[in-house]
């Protein structure tokens, strides 16, 4: 995990939120001036509620824990089966992803990359919309899983 965060330009915080803060006190030093993408989601332990939201967000707290990084919010709405499947496409139509960030760089990088793996990259705004991307994760999960959906599913920007 050290090399890793150490040699990379863009480093993917995927895990469970509860690991988030262990996570990131071994990899801070590596983390100087680079762009963390928070793709977590701060959930229950039954994943039925989201643990933080309407006054901060699991990206704020974790940009708290690293503030000499670029936190951005991103990738944290689609399910794995949907990057998978290497065709992040639903009834012909790309499934966006929702990019939040402070830093106007990091977060076009994110967007970029977003864009260059199929997806609809849109942007959110600043780093406190994560506010509002984090609950629609919570919605995706409850559709696919409380509700039976299935994975192969994911929201789009009509526009």
């Amino acid at each position: 995990m050290r090399g890793a965060a150490e040699t990379a330009d863009l480093v993917l915080l995927a895990v469970p939120y509860g690991a988030v803060k262990e996570v990131l006190t071994e990899i801070r030093p590596f983390l100087r001036g680079k762009t963390v993408i928070d793709a977590t989601n701060a959930l229950s332990s039954d994943f039925s509620s989201l643990t933080l939201g309407f006054t901060t967000s699991a990206a704020e707290e974790i940009a708290k824990l690293v503030p000499d990084a670029h936190v951005v919010k991103a990738f944290n709405t689609v399910f794995a089966q949907v990057y998978a499947s290497q065709n992040p496409k639903i009834q012909g139509k790309a499934v966006s992803v929702f990019v939040a960030g402070d830093n106007k760089e990091a977060t076009e990088k994110v967007q970029s990359l977003a864009t260059k793996m199929g997806f609809d990259a849109v942007n959110a705004g600043p780093l406190k919309s994560a506010r509002n991307i984090e609950p629609l994760a919570m919605l995706n999960t409850s559709l696919g899983y409380g509700q039976g959906l299935g994975t192969s599913m994911g929201f789009a920007l009509l526009r």
